[in-house]
């Protein structure tokens, strides 16, 4: 018995008309509430230090910068966490310590010069010094600030789960 001859190939693969299929992409990873806290905690220090500069190169407080602060916390714990209802909480807190931790960082570096110590210096060695500034010098936007913030995560949480 002999085989039957295949017919002569052309040396293209594709000249049959097949087609090789791509596997599926992986889907990423949803629904895993500690990796969106843990994300969420990365983006509020990142984003701390981001408002600390603003305001110590600017000496100003800027509403926006503390929407963007709690807006991109709540987006990173929604994209990579999911939907679970803790996250905008979650992210809604992380906010509030992300927008103080940027105020305060403002503040050393405004009057790092003024004291001749370095804002590293401010910040790790003098912190109640720090604290004891801000207290003097929040004022009633200092707190809608980190009203505002907090409402930003709260919402691009919830928004960007979907």
């Amino acid at each position: 018995m002999s085989q039957p001859v295949p017919p002569p190939s052309s040396g293209n693969p594709f000249a049959d008309g097949a087609y090789p299929q791509a596997p599926a992409p992986a889907a990423p990873a949803r629904d895993n509430v500690a990796l969106g806290v843990a994300a969420a905690f990365a983006a509020a220090l990142v984003t701390a230090g981001i408002y600390g500069g603003i305001i110590g190169a600017t000496k100003y407080q800027i509403g926006f910068a503390a929407v963007g602060v709690g807006y991109l916390i709540g987006l990173v714990a929604g994209k990579v966490g999911g939907r679970n209802p803790a996250l905008p909480v979650v992210s809604a807190i992380l906010s509030l310590g992300a927008v103080y931790l940027g105020q305060l960082l403002g503040l050393a570096i405004a009057i790092s010069d003024m004291l001749r110590l370095t804002v590293t210096e401010l910040f790790f060695e003098n912190f109640e010094l720090l604290t004891t500034g801000w207290k003097e010098e929040a004022g009633p936007m200092s707190f809608l600030f980190l009203a505002i913030g907090a409402f930003a995560a709260f919402s691009a949480a919830k928004k960007s789960a979907g």
